[in-house]
């Protein structure tokens, strides 16, 4: 999904302490965990190409293939613009709406729906606790990796008791490309209309908006 919009805690992101991983770790006898269908919570998504993070209040809906990132203001980033997205994968089409002045860009996708999941043929990598003594956040670390590749292309941790997903990272060419953490995460959709674009988008432009106005 968009590269999980191009979404294992690695040294390159350096966003968070965790515990040292478990010597007995063994892949478990179930396989990887369900996670949540529809959700909603925030996220920051820090692309190492550009070096920017992005933080956004975030609205996941699986079963519909639906997603809602509404990008939070920071007053110290000078000429930054701030969208709101809507991305329908059913209709394969992406809404980009200027949050000051609901402009609106309607954006054909060209990337398949990617779930917020671990694929049942992923590969265990870990299980280990974050935080320090006392904070009992227990996680698993899944990849893509296979025998017949040197490196794993994605790897994601996800909570052990309610498989919530808490960070994913990407990577072509040996390289990460995207890193997301999750936070702050609530089951169910709080209001279905969100994935509704406002009216504006109605005489949507067909070009994407700049990002800046510098």
């Amino acid at each position: 999904m968009m590269h999980r919009l191009s979404l294992v805690f690695l040294a390159a992101v350096g966003a968070s302490v965790v515990g040292p991983p478990r010597s007995d770790a063994s892949p478990p006898a179930a396989g990887p965990c369900l996670a949540p269908l529809q959700w909603e919570g925030r996220w920051v998504l820090y692309d190492h190409g550009t070096g920017r993070n992005q933080r956004a209040a975030v609205s996941y809906d699986g079963p519909n293939q639906r997603l809602r990132v509404l990008q939070q203001h920071k007053k110290h980033t000078p000429c930054q613009k701030f969208f709101e997205y809507i991305y329908l994968y059913q209709s394969m089409v992406m809404f980009q709406i200027d949050q000051k002045t609901k402009n609106c860009s309607k954006i054909a996708l060209t990337e398949a729906w990617d779930p917020f999941d671990i694929p049942d043929n992923s590969t265990f990598e870990d299980q280990y606790f974050i935080g320090g003594p006392g904070d009992s956040v227990e996680v698993q670390e899944w990849s893509d990796r296979k025998p017949a590749r040197k490196h794993e292309t994605w790897v994601g941790v996800y909570t052990l008791k309610d498989c919530y997903p808490v960070q994913e990272t990407y990577i072509r060419n040996s390289s990460v490309t995207t890193s997301t953490r999750f936070f702050n995460l609530q089951l169910g959709i709080s209001d279905p209309n969100i994935f509704t674009p406002p009216s504006t988008c109605q005489s949507a432009q067909p070009e994407r908006m700049a990002e800046s106005d510098c």
